[in-house]
């Protein structure tokens, strides 16, 4: 199994910072022209922190553990009272095994550009 590549969590204006993480410099959405400092990006916190939302489908292993995926950033996220626990706008895998899961997740359920509560 190869490594996965732990991309930069900065974003500014929702647009995602393309190099790797630690990277030195400005922030840069390859393709856009688009770059940031540290001072420009947005808030960590996911926009979508606090959506009601219910528990996404399971592999057949467990996965995502009854986590829900959040419509905003794409990343399972955990459930209190109904709603999307308050989560970065960008989680990375764990490990190798985790970012393997969320591909499968992907490849089985597909994506959607919907509300994730009624698409999923």
């Amino acid at each position: 199994m190869t490594t996965a590549t732990i991309w930069c969590r900065s974003r500014s204006a929702g647009a995602v910072c393309t190099r790797p993480a630690g990277h030195p410099g400005l922030h840069n959405r390859v393709g856009t022209g688009r770059m940031w400092s540290n001072a420009q990006a947005d808030a960590p916190r996911c926009s979508g922190s606090g959506r009601r939302a219910s528990a996404a489908p399971s592999l057949p292993g467990g996965f995502p553990n009854g986590k829900a995926v959040c419509p905003v950033c794409w990343g399972f996220v955990a459930l209190e009272g109904g709603a999307l626990c308050d989560h970065d706008a960008y989680t990375r895998p764990a490990d190798d095994d985790d970012a393997a899961d969320r591909a499968a997740w992907f490849n089985a359920y597909g994506w959607s550009d919907g509300d994730a509560e009624s698409s999923i």
